[in-house]
């Protein structure tokens, strides 16, 4: 298990940081040792985590941040390489999902839904790499989905998103790796989310995956050595079909 020398002087940045699995990995990142910068689009939310961090001994910075524009972003990671100079890990987690049969979506659902869960990872890497490769450093994970590799039915956008961030983070880890530069994608079955209760309103709850055990797989790839890589992790709830990915 991870320690907090491991993450300790590291600088992360968690997108989607207020709630669910992006709150979960923020507090687990802070308790491993890191600096956590916080963003999403609800201050209120981050300045609750970062309060809950800071209580723990733990440091947290929010710089909230509306995925859905590019500015923002761009803005986003000025402010982080004025405080800080650097950045060490990079938590893709935000997501949307607009669901419903096809011919009843609009195309400004898918372009809604592309702009959070995929063209937002493609400037916060493209970002984060203007930090990283200088030097020659630097982990970014992609909470992807079940849906990169599978699909279910009325869910067709948010799986063609999450098939986008597959893709893209394969090409992306053949690029950096010459950088010393790690790429993982984690693809989560059904989470107890809000995401989840729009998406799958016929599951039990209780059967669900907790946010906590992404963020314990989180800090489980960041606890590998030089050695070992792990591109891609499943994890599914426990009470759905084995190896069915």
């Amino acid at each position: 298990m991870i320690n907090d020398q491991n993450l300790k002087n590291k600088i992360a940045l968690v997108t989607g940081a207020s709630r669910g699995i992006g709150k979960s990995i923020s507090l687990a990142l802070a308790g491993a040792g890191a600096t956590v910068v916080l963003s999403a689009r609800s201050v209120d939310k981050l300045k609750e985590v970062e309060a809950e961090i800071e209580k723990d001994g733990g440091k947290a910075e929010v710089l909230p941040v509306d995925l859905s524009k590019t500015d923002d972003i761009i803005s986003l990671f000025k402010d982080i390489k004025d405080k800080f100079k650097r950045l060490d890990i990079l938590i893709n987690n935000a997501a949307i999902g607009i669901f419903g049969d096809m011919a009843d979506l609009a195309i400004e659902d898918l372009d809604r839904t592309f702009d959070v869960n995929v063209k937002s990872i493609f400037t916060t890497s493209k970002q984060a790499l203007g930090l990283m490769i200088p030097k020659k450093s630097g982990y970014i994970i992609n909470i992807s989905s079940v849906q990169g590799v599978k699909a279910y039915k009325q869910q067709s956008i948010y799986a063609a998103s999450k098939h986008a961030v597959m893709g893209m983070s394969k090409a992306l880890a053949a690029e950096v790796q010459e950088h010393n530069i790690r790429i993982s994608v984690i693809l989560p079955g059904g989470v107890d989310t809000d995401l989840i209760s729009d998406a799958r309103p016929d599951l039990d709850r209780s059967i669900l995956i907790r946010p906590e055990d992404i963020a314990s797989t989180v800090l489980y790839l960041l606890s590998l050595s030089d050695r070992a890589m792990v591109d891609q992790v499943v994890v599914r709830r426990f009470t759905s079909t084995p190896f069915n990915v």
